[in-house]
This record gives structure tokens, sequence and C-alpha cells, in this order.
């Protein structure tokens, strides 16, 4: 990615490697919802999954393999936008540090560049991935709640208006930015190592850089995501302090370990799911810049 590129190439090609990113990670990260927001098993009670393969095999059984892409349709009609505006404010963040055009920018700058796309998503991310998580953790032995994307934002306007929809936007900022600074830093960083001088970069390199900035980017995000998933799918009215009630409940029954649950989906979406994105976007972007260079 060049330092002088139109923010508008940005904000296109990201939206496209938002597309690759949901259709790649979807199953994965249904799986890792579950796994987060599994009730706690009583004594001599075994739990709901013992782990990423049995929740698999287990949502697979009774819902088939549509059961992995239950709330697809949210993340997938708010991601496009979402991707196109964090590359959009990534790529503003980029400009806004850089004295002349075309500056090479340090590895800490990249990084609050990174960190400043995570505050443009929050907006559209918090309602979608709220309506996600609730479509996400219907079982198919119980009866659903919600019939899908639009009935659930209905349903949670009418309970409590548009404080429901928005409820763990907080936490959504709380994970997006560290974890986008995290995100872009890594893979401008292991771009640029991967790419020999004066050369151009390859498919395997944008694959490997993409999928590594995936699993930087949980890394740091995945403690603040449990929080914000067990917040977004309580009843309402359970944490009246809210994300901070949340953490103390946490710590105190379940210990720092649970700030990790359903780490091995996240690890392993993070990388193909990733790798598809900064692909997806790459190859946009090379067609962009064919189609309109001086754009």
């Amino acid at each position: 990615m060049s330092d002088n590129v139109s923010p508008i190439k940005y904000f296109l090609s990201g939206g496209f490697g938002g597309v690759c990113t949901v259709v790649a990670g979807h199953p994965l990260d249904t799986i890792k919802v579950r796994l987060q927001t599994m009730p706690v098993p009583k004594a001599n009670e075994l739990p709901l999954y013992s782990g990423t393969w049995d929740c698999a095999k287990k949502t697979v059984t009774k819902e088939g393999v549509r059961g992995l892409y239950k709330g697809m349709g949210a993340p997938l009609s708010g991601v496009a936008p979402i991707f196109a505006i964090s590359f959009f404010g990534y790529s503003v963040g980029k400009k806004l540090q850089q004295t002349v055009p075309d500056e090479k920018l340090s590895t800490a700058q990249l990084f609050y560049a990174g960190a400043f796309s995570g505050i443009f998503t929050t907006i559209i991310m918090a309602p979608g991935e709220r309506i996600k998580c609730l479509l996400q953790i219907q079982h198919a032995d119980t009866k659903p709640k919600y019939s899908g994307p639009l009935d659930c934002a209905k349903q949670l306007y009418r309970e409590g208006g548009i404080r429901s929809i928005y409820k763990g936007t907080c936490a959504t900022l709380l994970r997006d930015i560290p974890a986008s600074g995290m995100y872009f830093m890594t893979y401008e960083y292991l771009k640029y190592e991967f790419t020999p001088e004066g050369g151009k970069l390859s498919l395997l390199a944008t694959i490997t850089a993409g999928g590594f900035a995936g699993i930087a980017n949980w890394l740091v995000g995945m403690p603040p995501d449990i929080l914000k998933s067990r917040l977004q799918t309580a009843p309402e009215g359970t944490y009246k302090s809210g994300i901070r009630e949340v953490f103390v409940k946490l710590m105190k029954n379940e210990g720092p370990t649970a700030l990790y649950k359903g780490v091995v989906p996240v690890m392993l979406r993070a990388f193909p799911a990733n790798a598809a994105c900064f692909m997806g976007f790459e190859i946009c972007m090379k067609f962009l810049n064919w189609l309109a260079p001086d754009l």
C-alpha cells in the first residue's frame, strides 16, 4: 500500500476485503460466540461444549451447516461499510501524521493510524455486533426469539430504544482501538519485511502478512471481546454498571483464563479470514489503480 494512495480507493478496497473476511471466517465466529456465552456448568454438570470441535459438531448435527452461518446477514450487510470506513480511517490517520506526501511512517505512527480507524468503525460496529451475537446464541432446540437481523433490531428498539441497540459501544471501543492499531501496524510491517528491495508484493506475502495481522488483532482484542459478548447477550438489567461489572463477575466466577474463552476458533479463523481480507483489498486496489489511476 503506497502512502499517498487515495482515501476513496482505500474505502472501496476495504469494503471488498471486508466481504471476503466474513465469507471466509463467519462459521468460526459463530463457534467463538457460542463458547464465550455458554452457561457456566453447575457442580457435577458437563459443560454445554467441551471445546471448538465439539461445538462445531453439535451445531452441524442439530442445525446443519447453515447453523454455522447464523447471524451472517448482520455482519455481511454491515461489514462492507465497516471495513471500508476502517481502511478509510486508517488512510486518514496516516495522512494526519505525514508532513509531506509519500513520507514513510514509523511503526508507532502506523499503530496510531490503525487505532484512529477503530474509532471510525465503532459507530456502525456496535449495533451490528449486538444483533450478530444475539442471533448466534439462538440454539436449534429452543424457540428462537428473533427471526432475523431486522426483527432483532426492531425488538431491541421496542424493549429499550436506541440505547438497547447500542448496548456495548464502550466495550466495542475498548476492543477496536488497540486491536485495529495492532492489525494495521502488523500488516504494514510484515508486508515491508516480505517485499524484496525494489520488488513487488507477492500473493503469498499478502496472505501471510494479512493472516498474522489478524492474529495480532485478536491477541489484543480477545479479552475486551469476551466482555463485550457477555454484556451484549445478557438479559436487560443484568449488568447495571456495564463492562466493569462484567469483568468483576467473570474474574470472581471463572478466573483470568475466561478472558481467552473461544480463543481456538478465533485464532483458527483469524489467519484465513484476514488473509482473505488483505488479498481482496490488494486485488481491488490493483483493479482501481488500473481503472482510475488519477483518482
